[in-house]
């Protein structure tokens, strides 16, 4: 991926209009700031456990744009936003992390399939959002996804590359050249494209993506949805698609995660 920042002028022109989704990103100057010295950068680059919160604002919103450019942009729709937003804050309240700016997005593709980005990105594409007609099958689908982002599964990735491992000379030599502020983000772009390509290509290992739906069911649950929502949808899913089409393409089969589930409680 190349500089990511690049694609916020297009980003505002896919939000303009009564969408009320928007990211927000900082700027190139703040994230130089950031990278300016030494202690920055080696807080980073230690993984996930150095990442603070501003670094992970910064990450989350360059997935975020990178996800939005790759599957359509956002839709136009105040009504399916609303829903959304009201399904996905109530969810997000109950969370781990109920501080994050939680932001939720419906992609205009066909295609099966959510994702999420570091500090409350939560983005799910037209395909799977009209198969949910329960606000109960919606909640599942978002609380999985707020889950990936509350267990930091995105910044692992991270740590385990070694995010900005190549930055930490530059920044100590707190030069004001332009070529060492490409430097440092040419660093951060290799940490980026390392997440998008799990998000969008490779997907998160079966582990997590089994832990994201045991923590999204009983998020859901806590939060006042009906138990066993994460088994509805994904058995909807499974029943109303065929099987020659892209079912959440970076998820494990749903059979499995059907079956890795606590058995919904039964129903009078």
């Amino acid at each position: 991926m190349k500089h990511p920042y690049r694609l916020i002028t297009a980003l505002l022109l896919l939000c303009a209009g009564k969408a009320t989704f928007a990211f927000s990103l900082p700027s190139v100057d703040k994230i130089t700031k950031h990278l300016d010295t030494a202690k920055d950068v080696a807080k980073m680059s230690k993984g996930v456990v150095g990442i603070g919160l501003e670094e992970e604002r910064m990450i989350g919103g360059s997935v975020a744009i990178e996800v939005v450019s790759r599957y359509g942009g956002l839709v136009r729709d105040v009504d399916a936003m609303q829903r959304l937003n009201l399904i996905g804050k109530s969810l997000a309240k109950y969370s781990e992390r109920p501080d994050l700016e939680w932001r939720f997005g419906l992609l205009d593709s066909a295609q099966v399939n959510a994702f999420s980005g570091p500090a409350g990105y939560v983005l799910i594409t037209r395909g799977l959002y009209e198969l949910c007609d329960e606000d109960d099958q919606l909640a599942a689908v978002l609380a999985h996804e707020i889950s990936h982002i509350t267990k930091r599964h995105a910044l692992k990735i991270v740590g385990r590359a070694e995010f900005l491992s190549g930055a930490t000379n530059i920044a100590a030599r707190q030069s004001a050249d332009v070529r060492a502020a490409e430097g440092m983000l040419s660093e951060f772009d290799l940490g980026i494209k390392q997440i998008i390509t799990t998000l969008c290509e490779k997907g998160f290992d079966p582990a997590t993506e089994y832990e994201a739906d045991g923590a999204g069911d009983a998020l859901c649950t806590t939060a006042g949805y009906k138990p066993g929502s994460m088994h509805q949808v994904l058995k909807t899913v499974q029943a109303n698609v065929v099987q020659k089409e892209r079912i959440f393409s970076t998820h494990p089969p749903i059979n499995k995660r059907i079956q890795k589930l606590p058995a919904p409680a039964p129903t009078n």
